[in-house]
């Protein structure tokens, strides 16, 4: 199956599959595929957002923990505050086992919850797109959109990252 004419098939690259994994695929294995990386591109943007770096505020790390901005009390039963938490990924060594757990099951329930309700909310999203008065070409352009906004933060998050780790913080 060829999709070489689907969203994100632009110039400069066209379709870009270097791994070859759509190489014998199917269009539900490629819809799939699809939908991870938007969901990933999402939360890519949002970290990106996260990590934002404002110019007299905070010299590096996350907007918010740089800024000082932290949930009052505390994190564990044994006294670990959330003030005692480092911005950035200094701070994953600092989150006892038990918080990570936490972490986990939560995003858990997001992903089975999310799952619960995609066809309600893909059904409201172009519901409002058809409210806009939106024709195929505009709403495949802002589709198209969104797919570059998420690679783009993919990449951008992924930099700071090690740019994170190249200065030791």
């Amino acid at each position: 199956m060829s999709f070489e004419n689907e969203i994100g098939a632009q110039p400069p690259l066209g379709f870009w599959d270097p791994l070859g994994l759509l190489a014998d695929a199917d269009q539900e294995r490629f819809d799939r595929l699809r939908t991870v990386e938007i969901k990933h591109g999402r939360i890519s943007m949002l970290a990106v957002l996260g990590k934002a770096r404002i110019a007299g505020l905070a010299r590096s790390g996350h907007l918010t923990t740089t800024a000082g901005i932290r949930l009052p009390g505390d994190l564990t039963l044994s006294g670990t505050k959330f003030s005692d938490i480092p911005a950035g990924l200094a701070g994953l060594g600092k989150i006892p086992a038990g918080g990570f757990v936490q972490l986990l099951v939560f995003i858990g329930f997001l992903e089975i919850g999310f799952l619960q309700v995609k066809e309600d909310v893909e059904a409201a999203c172009e519901s409002k797109m058809d409210e806009q008065g939106w024709d195929a070409a505009k709403k495949d352009s802002k589709r198209a959109i969104e797919l570059n906004n998420g690679r783009a933060a993919q990449m951008g998050i992924l930099a700071l990252m090690v740019h994170e780790k190249l200065d030791n913080k």
